[in-house]
This record gives C-alpha cells, sequence and structure tokens, in this order.
C-alpha cells in the first residue's frame, strides 16, 4: 500500500484517538466497579440494619403493652401488641428474605423461635393478668421480660453483624476508589507518553523533509544553484522535493543562460539613465533611495555616494513632494497634480534652480510594488524667461496705456466736437478707431493684472466677505447687459453658508468676468444661474448657463492666455479673462475648472476656503 502524508497524518490522528478512547474506557471501568462497590453496601446489608431497627422498636411497644395489661388497660394494651406483632413480622419478613452475611441465618432462626417463645409467654400473661394481677406481675417480671431482652439482643445481635459487614464492604470499596485512582494515573501518563513520542517521531518524520525544503531555498535565494534535496519517500513531500530539485536545475540553467544578458542590459539601463540630462531618483517601497543619476544628484547638491539607502525626507527636505510618492506608491498610479503646482525650487546658497517634477511607479511583471521613481526636469532658464517676459509685458503694458489713453481722449474730443462736419465715412472710421482703442485700453490693462498676479505683486486684501452680498451685486451690475440680451440673470445660496476669506473685490471680478463670458454665449430666452454651496471648509461657486457651451477642443486648454472660441456673440476680447480668473482663485488657495457641453451650455465652478 502506498503511504500518501495524508495517510500518515490520519494514522498519527488516529493513535491519538486510540489511546484517548483507551483511558476512556479504563475509566469508565473503574466508575462502574465502584458503582457496583457502593451498590452491594445498600443492597446487601442497609436492608437487614433497617429491619432489625424497626423489629426492636416494635419490641419496645410491645413491651409498653404488656404493661397497660398489668395496669388493667386490657383493650388499650391488646390492640397495640397486636399492631405491633404485625410489624414486627413484616420488618422479620424483609430480614428473613435478606440474608447475606455468614452467620446471619443462625441469628434469624434465633429470633424466630425467641419471638414464638415470647408470643406464648404474652399469652399467659393476658389471661394471669385478668384474674390475678399479682401473679401476673411477678410472671412479667421473671419470665416475660428476660425473654423480651433475649429477642431484642437477638435482633441486635443482627444489627450488628450487618454493621460490620457494612464497614467491611465500605472500606473495599474506598481500596476499589484507590486502587481505580491509581490505576487511571497510571494508564493515563502512560497513554500521554506514547502519545509525546508517537506525536515527536511523526513530527519529526513530517518536518524533516521541509527543513531540508527550508535550507535549499535559503541556498537557491543566496545564489547557490547546486543544491540537492534528498527525495526518500514517496508521499506528497517526497514528490516536492523531486519538483524542488527539478526546480533548482532549472535555475541554475536559467541563471547560467541569462546572467550575461541581464547585466548587460543593467549596465545599458544604468548608462541610459547617467547620460540623461534630467534628474532621476529611484526609491523603493520603503521609500529609501536605490538609485540616482549625476544630474539628480547635482541637482540635490549632493554626492551619489552619500543618497544610496537614505530615506527619500533625508535627501530632498520637501513634505509635499515626499506625500506625492507615499500617495504613488499606495496607489499605484502617478499622483494628480495641477498644472503649474508640479514645480519644486531647490536652493544652493545663493542660487535657486526650478525644476518640473513627475512622479511614476514602478511595478514588476507580475505587478508587485517595486518602488517610484521622481523625474526632475531642470525649467530654471524657462522660468527666467517667464519672469523677463512678465517684466517686459508689465513694462510694456504700462508704457502703453499713457499713449493709449492720450488717443483715447483726443479721439473723444473728435467724436464730440466733429461730429457734424464729418462724413458718414468719416464718423464710421472714427467709431472703428474709438473701439479699437477701447479694446486696446482693456487688453493692456488685462496685461498689467495678469503680470501681477503671476509676479505676486498684486496686493490681496483678505476679509470676512458674504456670499450672498457678492452675488447681489454682481448680478446687480450685470442685470441691464442681461436684460438686453433677455437672458434671466439669478441666483441662489444656501442660508447657513457661512462668510469667506477672500478679498470681496477679486472675487466680485471673478464672478462678474463669467457672467460677462456666459452673456456673450447665451442666446435670447437663455438663462444664467450663480449658486454656491459649503462641502467641508471649502465654498463650491458656480455660474452656470444654458447657452452654446463649449467644444471639446477648447475645453482643456479655456484657462490658458489668449484662448478665445471662435463662435462667441459678444466681440473680440483679449481672451486674459479665464487666464486671470484661474490666477485670482489660485492666489486664495482654490481651484476653478468648467464642465461644458456644446449646445448644452456650460457650468464653471470655484473654490474658496471658508472663514471658520
Amino acid at each position: 500500500m502506498r503511504w500518501t502524508l495524508r495517510k500518515k497524518i490520519i494514522l498519527g490522528y488516529s493513535v491519538a484517538i486510540l489511546l484517548i478512547l483507551i483511558v476512556l474506557g479504563w475509566a469508565f471501568y473503574n466508575i462502574m466497579h465502584l458503582g457496583r462497590a457502593s451498590e452491594a453496601i445498600l443492597k446487601k446489608n442497609y436492608n437487614s440494619i433497617l429491619a432489625a431497627e424497626n423489629m426492636i422498636a416494635s419490641l419496645e411497644r410491645q413491651d409498653h403493652s404488656s404493661l397497660l395489661l398489668l395496669l388493667g388497660y386490657q383493650s388499650e394494651g391488646w390492640t397495640q401488641f397486636s399492631q405491633m406483632e404485625a410489624k414486627f413480622l413484616q420488618w422479620f419478613s424483609r430480614a428473613k428474605d435478606n440474608i447475606t452475611e455468614k452467620g446471619e441465618r443462625e441469628i434469624i432462626e434465633a429470633i424466630d423461635g425467641a419471638y414464638t417463645f415470647y408470643l406464648e409467654k404474652f399469652a399467659q400473661l393476658r389471661l394471669l393478668s385478668g384474674s390475678e394481677k399479682d401473679k401476673a406481675a411477678v410472671f412479667y417480671h421473671e419470665t416475660l421480660f428476660p425473654a423480651g431482652e433475649a429477642l431484642r439482643d437477638a435482633c441486635f445481635s443482627l444489627k450488628q453483624v450487618n454493621e460490620t459487614a457494612m464497614f467491611r464492604t465500605s472500606n473495599n470499596a474506598k481500596s476499589v476508589a484507590h486502587r481505580a485512582v491509581i490505576s487511571m494515573l497510571v494508564v493515563g501518563l502512560t497513554a500521554l507518553g506514547l502519545g509525546f513520542v508517537f506525536s515527536f517521531m511523526l513530527s519529526n518524520f513530517l518536518t524533516r523533509p521541509l527543513r531540508h525544503l527550508v535550507k535549499g531555498a535559503k541556498d537557491i535565494a543566496g545564489g547557490n544553484y547546486d543544491v540537492e534535496i534528498a527525495d526518500e519517500s514517496s508521499d506528497e513531500l517526497g514528490r516536492l522535493a523531486h519538483e524542488f530539485n527539478d526546480m533548482a536545475r532549472k535555475l541554475k540553467g536559467y541563471h547560467d543562460l541569462n546572467i550575461g544578458k541581464l547585466l548587460a542590459e543593467k549596465k545599458k539601463s544604468e548608462a541610459i539613465i547617467h547620460g540623461i540630462d534630467d534628474g532621476i531618483l529611484v526609491v523603493d517601497a520603503d521609500f529609501r533611495v536605490l538609485d540616482i543619476n549625476p544630474a539628480g544628484a547635482r541637482a540635490l547638491g549632493l554626492a551619489i555616494e552619500a543618497v544610496s539607502g537614505r530615506h527619500f525626507l533625508e535627501v530632498v527636505k520637501d513634505e509635499r513632494l515626499f506625500q506625492l510618492i507615499r500617495q504613488s506608491a499606495e496607489s499605484g498610479k502617478a499622483p494628480g497634480v495641477e498644472e503649474g503646482q508640479d514645480i519644486i525650487t531647490i536652493t544652493q546658497g545663493e542660487t535657486s534652480s526650478h525644476f518640473q517634477y513627475r512622479i511614476s511607479p514602478i511595478y514588476s511583471e507580475t505587478n508587485a510594488m517595486l518602488g517610484v521613481v521622481l523625474h526632475l526636469r531642470d525649467i530654471t532658464r524657462l522660468k527666467e524667461l517667464d519672469r523677463l517676459k512678465s517684466e517686459f509685458v508689465m513694462t510694456a503694458s504700462h508704457e502703453l496705456r499713457t499713449p493709449l489713453t492720450s488717443i483715447g481722449m483726443g479721439i473723444e474730443l473728435l467724436r464730440e466736437s466733429a461730429s457734424g462736419k464729418l462724413s458718414p465715412e468719416e464718423q464710421r472710421l472714427l467709431d472703428a478707431a474709438h473701439e479699437e482703442i477701447q479694446r486696446l485700453k482693456s487688453l493692456v490693462n488685462d496685461l498689467l493684472t495678469l503680470s501681477k498676479i503671476e509676479s505676486g505683486r498684486i496686493e490681496m486684501e483678505f476679509e470676512r466677505a458674504s456670499l450672498p452680498a457678492l452675488f447681489d451685486k454682481v448680478v446687480a451690475d450685470m442685470r441691464i447687459q442681461a436684460e438686453r440680451k433677455s437672458v434671466e440673470l439669478s441666483w441662489q445660496s444656501s442660508e447657513s453658508l457661512p462668510p469667506l476669506k477672500a478679498d470681496a473685490h477679486k472675487i466680485a471680478w471673478v464672478l462678474t468676468n463669467l457672467v460677462a463670458n456666459a452673456l456673450n454665449f447665451t442666446a435670447a430666452g437663455g438663462y444664467i444661474r450663480l449658486s454656491a454651496e459649503q462641502i467641508g471648509a471649502l465654498a463650491y461657486v458656480s455660474v452656470k448657463d444654458n447657452g452654446a457651451g463649449i467644444p471639446i477642443e477648447y475645453q482643456s486648454r479655456i484657462f490658458d492666455k489668449f484662448v478665445q472660441v471662435g463662435d462667441q456673440k459678444g466681440g473680440a476680447t483679449s481672451g486674459l479673462g479665464l487666464a486671470i480668473c484661474r490666477e485670482i482663485i489660485r492666489a486664495h488657495g482654490g481651484t476653478i475648472w468648467v464642465d461644458s457641453a456644446p449646445k448644452e451650455g456650460s457650468t464653471f465652478t470655484f473654490t474658496i476656503p471658508v472663514a471658520l
């Protein structure tokens, strides 16, 4: 028969169960034996003792009946004697039927004879007590009373014989119990010892191949593929050892075949990473630095040798960037970072460098999380160019304001003083020049505002601002334009909405700009609705319309500079309004976005912190 691992385990459990059954059977036998010994005490002796005691009690009452006869109470004495006689004979019959001890039969026969003699003498006493009381008293004292004492002594002998037997049986039961305890202890300890020895042998038999397998696995993990496990048995463990040996041979062949390729690929990857101009930093699942290329080390101002194995926060002391890396490691996805917020500034001495970062998780072929890659792209020159551009735009815009103001004033004077002297064509050209001057002035003002916000020069006056009051102001300011286009303009807000922590003038400008844009794209009969609700510590403010909507291709860059939707109805604009809105909302610590579908309207939403 082939012994499988399952059969061996079942055999082990069967032996343990067998030992338990043996102990239980032996205990049951001893308990039954002890019970029979206790039962013998009651069955053999107790009934006889009880009969003897009741016969003695009956004799005492009969003796009392004799005294009643001597005192002249014939009827009462005879009645009581007859009752006690019946009771005596009843208990005598029980004692006679329960003869169990040696000598007990002789005592019963003696009691029988003595009681017959006693009855005869009582009959004589009864006759004498009726006529000759003096002789009756003498007869009682000399004959009847000694006969009763002899009968009582015989009953005591019966009781004593059974009491002696009861004590002997009780001592025998104690001996049985003592022997049962000792024998059960011996059998139990023997079974325990056998079970322990068998369990040790079985566990050693089962775990010995496993220990060999563990040692072999450690050898393979350490790079030693020349491992051979002895597969002595034919059970599952033996087959496992055979398969393990086969795996070790295949791993050795695979290792010998591919180690060169792996080393070549590793060197190639290292050469590519080290040759990239952008900084690359790799951390493991415990956020310790695995690798860093020279560009990354230069960006962080560290030596490559001093970085390896250190925690990320020891190398890059930026808690926000670390939280993004942790988020990527936990979610398995690149963290969502808003455009413009994916920049880190590193200061070394008096020099500051700006890097745009990208975070990507690394997976194995089995989708196991290996680590996270931080890609640092040096945008210091781009930031400097952007700063120079902003300064140029600000300077140019500022310089253009004066001549544009002068030109605008001149055109206004011409329109007022020469309106009747010009031909219709000249008047049309003058009006066109006035419109273009106004457009240029609006463009210059928007450029100045945007430049100040981007450079951080614009001042924000944060205070507790009431959103319903801002809605009222914006609706009042834009009501005339809405009525001209036959567009319904309304607002609604929760009564429990707390005040905002914001610059009221800047938020009013954002709302006015969003409403003006909505008017440009909403036909007559449409609506524009302002609403707000609180979610957590933020107020979500929305401007919704049912106008033409925003084409799909414009939605991803609608907040960029100079982006204009081609089919707007309200005339040309600078294309800077939404860009300024985004910068103002960012300055408040919020975000802004749009939900739109062509021909179904648009909803612009931004968040503002509430005043807690």
